[in-house]
This record gives structure tokens, C-alpha cells and sequence, in this order.
């Protein structure tokens, strides 16, 4: 379970590094998108 969640983390680590390389800022947009969203539908009263 345990080296599940390091190859996990490593994988997402690794790919974060390279879409900070060739995305720019691409990837923060589409964060900012999503934490956006989810205040929105919260403030509607719908579930996640």
C-alpha cells in the first residue's frame, strides 16, 4: 500500500515537472477552473 502511494506521488511529481516545462501556465488555468467550479456548485447547494 505504502509503495502504491510513493509511485503514485513520484508519477505526479514527474509529470507536473514536465507540463511546468512545455504547458506554462496551462496546468494553473485549468487548476484555477476546477477550484472555481467546485466553489460554484457548492454555492448552488449540489453535492461534489
Amino acid at each position: 500500500m505504502f509503495e502504491t502511494v510513493v509511485i503514485g506521488l513520484l508519477v505526479l511529481w514527474a509529470l507536473g515537472v514536465l507540463t511546468s516545462f512545455y504547458m506554462g501556465g496551462l496546468i494553473h488555468v485549468l487548476l484555477f477552473l476546477a477550484i472555481a467550479l467546485v466553489v460554484f456548485r457548492q454555492r448552488q447547494g449540489r453535492r461534489l
